[in-house]
């Protein structure tokens, strides 16, 4: 119990996650006005994309620090990296509105991150809330909440009335007690890049959470892409400090390039003694052996009858309806999972933020050629499932020529090939499939263009397009 309490008395850090109108803002505000030294550093100087806040707890002064707007693409990132943002996390649903899209990909990243987590149900005070239907809502989605069985902590706050302010950051600290021991400290230093940008006046800069051990002023630093020296050690307030220790959240200056969002920072030369430590914080929500998707459906009955159909050897990390969206590419990327859609969207920015994360997006019109695919990948078959996207052009203009017509294209994204196969987009519809059976540039075959480049093509079968609609181009 003793090494319990004194694990516990580090300052926990939090993330708040939720739907983008159900008042994560304005809980932090009021968190913040809660705080006991409010009145000693006066009103917070700096953005750094975390604060702390003190309270009385038994006695003593205690520190919270909170990861003001861990947005989904840097939460995903961070998880991706096999490293623990916070050690609390708080999902916000309103009182009011319930359960939103949002609110169901926050809850699949907390879940992905195996941090416990408190439920906030904001706007307490509103007329029209219905705090029992929601409690109902998060249950359909797998939250299994104190008083109804479960074991995830529930409250009701109003940031506007301060209700139940003090008594969620009581909580916070019980939750922490609670998971102390999964949350064993380090004497070695070492510290997540929650928020990074090239500063023109001072250069590189990140905001970093000490999760280990501490750092101090003119300590060297590296990370698995730059390294450096801490020049500058500033917090939420703008105070410059000498040393910043397990909890704190400070804006560091002194590398010699911008580290990436989601890296572990490091003192020199002790990076690969902590690989150990590493590889203990890598939880995920699924198990390595087995193949681990992303389900995404036009309706309900769709997603019934896949998932009934579905191998019993496989790990579906998140179902939905609707369509694939930016936060589903980037939990596939944080939890190693395959994205497929059945009869749904799949817009141009997500196709190419895909490109760039490296996730296998795939969408299908026939439910069986999408269980036979699974059911190939499951016995090891992997090239079947494998879909490759080259690059992505835009339409521009449209020339007749014999029999069929011209594609006018500009390449926006890797390259267009003669053979590919291209997906016609126009907003957020997909209009068909074809191959790519001649390419010019001017009057000039050739084999291929890049990103950058114009060209003439022509696909067969024809497709009926149009300027402004784009083509993504795949294998």
């Amino acid at each position: 119990m003793e090494k319990k309490s004194t694990i516990s008395q580090f300052p926990p850090v939090v993330a708040v996650l939720g739907h983008v109108d159900h008042g994560k803002t304005s809980l932090l505000d009021a968190i913040r006005k809660s705080g006991v030294a409010e009145k000693e550093f006066g009103s917070i100087t700096q953005k750094i994309g975390a604060s702390s806040v003190e309270i009385e707890h038994e006695g003593k002064k205690r520190k919270i620090t909170f990861i003001d707007t861990p947005g989904h693409e840097a939460f995903a990132k961070m998880r991706g990296r096999g490293a623990q943002a916070a050690d609390v996390g708080i999902l916000v649903v309103s009182s009011v509105d319930g359960v939103m899209p949002q609110t169901k990909e926050s809850i699949s990243l907390l879940k992905a991150s195996g941090m416990p987590f408190i439920v906030a149900l904001t706007m307490s005070d509103r007329e029209g809330k219905n705090p029992e239907k929601v409690k109902g809502q998060l249950g359909s989605e797998g939250i299994a909440l104190e008083g109804l069985g479960g074991d995830t902590p529930v409250i009701e706050v109003s940031a506007k009335d301060g209700v139940n302010i003090k008594e969620l950051l009581e909580l916070i600290l019980l939750v922490q007690e609670l998971h102390a021991e999964e949350n064993k400290s380090s004497d070695k230093f070492s510290g997540i890049v929650i928020e990074s940008t090239h500063d023109m006046r001072v250069g590189p800069k990140a905001t970093v959470v000490v999760k280990n051990g501490k750092i101090s002023l003119r300590d060297e630093i590296e990370t698995e892409s730059t390294k450096g020296r801490a020049r500058t050690l500033i917090n939420d307030r703008g105070k410059m400090l000498q040393v910043a220790e397990k909890g704190d959240a400070v804006e560091l200056l002194g590398f010699e390039k911008v580290p990436s969002v989601g890296e572990i920072v490091y003192k020199k030369g002790e990076m690969d003694s902590n690989e150990e430590q590493k590889d203990e914080t890598k939880k995920s929500l699924y198990d390595e052996d087995l193949l681990t998707l992303v389900i995404v459906a036009d309706t309900q009955g769709s997603l019934e009858a896949i998932l009934s159909a579905l191998p019993q050897n496989i790990n579906i990390v998140l179902q939905k309806t609707g369509e694939v969206t930016t936060a589903d590419v980037l939990f596939g990327k944080s939890v190693g999972a395959l994205v497929l859609g059945f009869n749904v969207r799949i817009k141009p920015e997500v196709a190419k933020l895909a490109i760039t994360e490296k996730v296998l997006v795939k969408n299908y019109s026939l439910i069986y050629e999408m269980l036979d695919e699974i059911k190939d990948a499951v016995e090891g078959k992997e090239l079947s499932l494998q879909e490759e996207v080259y690059g992505a052009a835009k339409i521009l203009a449209s020339f007749p020529f014999e029999k069929t017509k011209v594609m006018g294209v500009s390449v926006i994204e890797g390259r267009i090939a003669k053979g590919d196969r291209i997906r016609l987009i126009r907003g957020e519809e997909e209009l068909g499939e074809a191959n790519i059976t001649s390419v010019r540039k001017g009057k000039e075959i050739t084999s291929k263009v890049e990103k950058g480049e114009e060209a003439g093509i022509i696909v067969s079968p024809f497709l009926d397009f149009g300027v402004g609609d784009v083509i993504i181009s795949h294998s």
